[in-house]
């Protein structure tokens, strides 16, 4: 006699959405890590090559989202619903057992709302940074999100006290950086190697390649034998970069070329300078991870430098000064950002007491943010969720 066991249980049904590149390349991680863990899985939704890449079936992608510029503003919009309309009708038509949901908070907030509404619950990965604004969001996710994988330690208490199911599973970032590339800081008669790093947008370029390259020729006059490196974001146009350093080299001939340009992974900049010049972003705490020295410049204009000051609500902008919650790394700011105020803090920190100094902070920072594996961590508690939902009955 044989005993009727009943039909296979049906894979789990994961929905992932990532509306931006950096998504795309967290998520990848997190694709690939839930893959291992559980190869029987089903995933699908919103992203890019990187998690395409990874396995993961996409009914939308991402290139269709990063359309950018005013004129275009009416057509992002349009994407924008496009997508939604087209989530919409997949967590009607497929029922996910888990949505997942990567940073990207104007379009995932949305998101989560209809996924609860619809009975699926709902892990948001990378939140809204509501430490700095729009602290409201956490009310709206208290609502629509059963549980917060968190990438600073700072977050917790704040989630935690809003009554959010969270968890800290670090930083994603130290997956791309396992160990810190800082190099050693060179001997007494070495020279000092500085990397300007004007920023990723178009509009960041035009505030802050000036002052940092006239920063550079300042340094230049008391340091004769410092060097430059300019990084070349792939997101803007070199040319105009290219065309500035290439008019400075011009005024020393005869000599090695006082600037150079540097392509390709930020890490290929880092491996190479003791001092980074560089606007504020998340370029700084890749930096800062991988332990190099650096000043951060930033310049919005006066209407958005306005609005910032009604809303932001955080005393340091940099995220390492941010994490250890006190000013590591010197932030020049606004009307502050100019050539003079950078050269001469630029001359304060090139000694090597003061770079190793800076350094050994930096790496202090590197441990806070959790160690290695911000994406198995996540993946597990993606199961753990998926699995208590199945053993409550849920999962048909």
């Amino acid at each position: 006699m044989t005993q009727d066991v009943g039909p296979e249980p049906r894979p789990f049904h994961v929905m992932i959405l990532a509306g931006e590149p950096s998504g795309d390349l967290h998520g990848a991680n997190l694709v690939r890590s839930m893959k291992r863990l559980d190869p029987s899985l089903s995933i699908n939704g919103i992203g890019g090559d990187l998690m395409a890449a990874q396995g993961m079936e996409l009914f939308f992608h991402i290139r269709s989202l990063s359309v950018m510029g005013v004129t275009e503003v009416i057509r992002q919009f349009k994407v924008i619903n496009r997508a939604f309309n087209r989530f919409r009708q997949r967590v009607r038509t497929t029922k996910p057992d888990l949505v997942i949901l990567i940073d990207y908070p104007g379009f995932n907030l949305r998101a989560a709302a209809f996924a609860k509404k619809n009975g699926v619950p709902v892990l948001y990965y990378i939140t809204p940074k509501v430490w700095a604004w729009k602290k409201s969001r956490l009310r709206t996710m208290r609502r629509v999100v059963d549980h917060a994988a968190l990438i600073f330690p700072f977050e917790l208490p704040l989630f935690k006290q809003a009554g959010i199911a969270s968890t800290f599973v670090g930083h994603p970032l130290l997956d791309c950086y396992p160990e810190t590339t800082a190099r050693q800081i060179p001997l007494d008669d070495a020279p000092f190697v500085v990397g300007l790093l004007p920023g990723s947008r178009e509009n960041e370029i035009s505030a802050l390649l000036a002052p940092m390259v006239q920063a550079a020729l300042l340094i230049r006059k008391q340091d004769k034998k410092v060097r430059f490196l300019v990084s070349l974001a792939a997101t803007v146009d070199p040319g105009r970069i290219l065309e500035t350093i290439d008019t400075c080299n011009k005024k020393f001939p005869g000599q090695q070329p006082l600037f150079g340009a540097v392509k390709g992974p930020c890490q290929t900049l880092f491996d190479q300078c003791d001092l980074l010049i560089a606007a504020s972003g998340t370029v700084t705490l890749e930096a800062a991870i991988c332990g190099v020295p650096m000043i951060i410049v930033y310049h919005l204009s006066r209407v958005s430098y306005f609005i910032a000051r009604i809303f932001v609500r955080i005393k340091h902008v940099g995220l390492a000064n941010i994490i250890a919650n006190e000013q590591i790394v010197p932030e020049l700011l606004q009307d502050d950002a100019t050539a003079e105020n950078i050269a001469r803090t630029a001359l304060t920190l090139l000694n090597r007491q003061t770079l190793g100094h800076m350094r050994t902070r930096l790496l202090m920072v590197r441990k806070r943010l959790g160690g290695q594996g911000a994406a198995y961590r996540t993946a597990r508690l993606a199961l753990e969720l998926l699995r208590s939902r199945n053993l409550s009955g849920n999962k048909s």
